[in-house]
């Protein structure tokens, strides 16, 4: 079974966006994908200050109809990465979401770990005065298995993705806005961390290149597979990435090297 994962450069216009996805979407499922992933963000990276007038209902706003309807069209699981849902007069959450080919919202995940940094030099990030965190993990049945939600910053808090994996997923889907500077340092280290220490795949379908002044994405969305290996790797630039997902992939690796099994938690300091 195929999945695909989008790469964009998304930026403020809203409509430019969705038609841009919508181009994606169809490409990947002409391209036979049954599961696609969009980026965090993918339908809006405008300013902060547009981030609330800028939230919709899941299920019932734009974004939502037109996934929906192109789910419907063309037979598909589709994954909204993220976009800013509405909670309050002054944050939204950053949600992310799967339609069904039917055109349901058959999961939704709030992301869980905000994006407050500040490094030396570099443009702060400070994505809690906008955004309302989550408060829970959630996973999807898909044809080919159960799949983790999850994005971005998360991908730095690991027993998340055990969680997942203790809990039958096979597949770890990681939609992303990582910076160019944080991305150069730990984007791929990290994803194929979490494929090799779970023994799953990984969908990572990123945002790429320059969309405010002074903050540029690293792109590099990739999918792996449950030993690490890169899969397909997306070259610079917006488009598609399609690879083949094999449950029994899962099943090898795990009887394998049966680290999910053989684990101790009573001895972890951490529970």
């Amino acid at each position: 079974m195929k999945v695909a994962a989008i790469q964009m450069n998304t930026k403020a216009d809203k409509q430019e966006n969705l038609q841009k996805a919508e181009r994606f979407i169809t490409k990947a499922a002409e391209d036979g994908a049954i599961f696609i992933s969009l980026p965090e963000y993918f339908n809006f990276m405008g300013p902060d200050t547009e981030k609330v007038q800028n939230a919709e209902e899941i299920p019932g706003g734009e974004t939502y109809q037109l996934l929906s309807s192109l789910a419907k069209k063309h037979g598909v699981y589709i994954h909204a990465g993220s976009i800013l849902e509405k909670y309050s007069d002054e944050k939204a959450y950053n949600t992310g979401f799967v339609v069904s080919p039917e055109g349901d919202v058959v999961a939704k995940y709030n992301k869980l770990h905000l994006f407050d940094i500040e490094i030396n030099g570099m443009p702060a990030y400070k994505e809690s005065n906008t955004i309302q965190a989550g408060e829970s993990s959630a996973t999807v049945e898909l044809p080919f298995g159960k799949a983790g939600l999850s994005i971005c910053y998360d991908l730095r808090f690991p027993e998340l993705y055990r969680e997942y994996a203790l809990d039958g997923c096979n597949v770890l889907c990681i939609p992303a806005a990582f910076t160019q500077y944080t991305g150069m340092l730990a984007w791929e280290v990290l994803q194929r961390a979490r494929a090799i220490e779970n023994q799953c795949y990984v969908i990572a379908a990123g945002q790429f290149g320059s969309h405010a002044p002074g903050k540029a994405c690293y792109g590099n969305s990739m999918i792996i597979d449950p030993w690490g290996t890169v899969i397909a790797r997306a070259p610079e630039g917006e488009g598609v990435i399609v690879a083949e997902i094999d449950p029994s992939t899962v099943k090898q690796a795990r009887e394998s090297v049966p680290c999910l099994t053989h684990r101790r938690p009573e001895l972890y300091k951490v529970k």
